[in-house]
């Protein structure tokens, strides 16, 4: 998490030398964005995390030696992990589904305009996800498709055998993309409450962040 005393600590990692330029210069014209270090490859991602402790990572898909989605994996796996924001030109089920379970909290194509990207990186930075209106309808798509039965099981054995009713109720809300403000005044609990069942439930499902959790719930078809 970043703090109000400093600007978001950003890496940005792809493959293409334009894109690297053309994103370096949109966020510096950013003042509470600073892009920290830049990588050509997923194998670099680890280096970078190391030496430069970035916020937020702009992750691209498809790179020649490590992708996009290993790269988030080993990112999202470290210790107090850096937030993911996929950006590709590829908008593919697997690719938006892998990359969510992975860990990424956003993922956006190469075609959004650039407000909404700036604005994308402040969204993960506060801990909240950001995804495109085309990857949303994936994810309304994936619910619909003839897989969803068992899925739909599995999501929700899951979710009923690891949660109290009470973090089923967030789970369900956080489903719904709601903010810690939007569920405390739902739920009527404080918003420290709601960080707290938030946090407890994804130690209890393993699970990295607030996207993966609206999955399983859209996966157990819960809303």
């Amino acid at each position: 998490m970043t703090g109000a005393d400093r600007p978001i600590r950003l890496a940005i990692v792809d493959d293409d030398p334009l894109v690297l330029a053309g994103l370096r210069i949109l966020m510096g014209g950013s003042p509470d964005i600073v892009v920290v270090a830049e990588a050509k490859d997923g194998t670099e991602v680890d280096a970078l995390a190391d030496a430069h402790w970035p916020d937020v990572v702009l992750m691209d898909i498809r790179m020649p030696k490590v992708d996009g989605l290993v790269a988030t994996r080993r990112l999202r796996s470290r210790p107090a992990p850096p937030h993911v924001i996929v950006l590709t030109t590829f908008h593919h089920d697997e690719y938006v589904l892998d990359a969510l379970r992975a860990g990424a909290s956003g993922f956006l194509l190469k075609d959004t305009p650039p407000l909404e990207i700036i604005a994308a990186v402040r969204t993960v930075a506060a801990g909240s996800a950001t995804l495109s209106p085309a990857v949303i309808r994936q994810l309304i798509d994936h619910v619909a498709d003839p897989a969803a039965g068992p899925r739909r099981a599995t999501a929700r054995a899951r979710l009923a055998a690891a949660l109290t009713d009470r973090e089923r109720e967030v789970a369900v809300a956080l489903g719904r993309g709601w903010s810690n403000a939007e569920i405390a005044a739902e739920l009527r609990m404080s918003v420290p409450t709601v960080k707290g069942h938030v946090s407890r439930l994804l130690t209890k499902l393993d699970l990295n962040n607030r996207v993966q959790v609206a999955l399983l719930v859209h996966d157990a078809e819960l809303l």
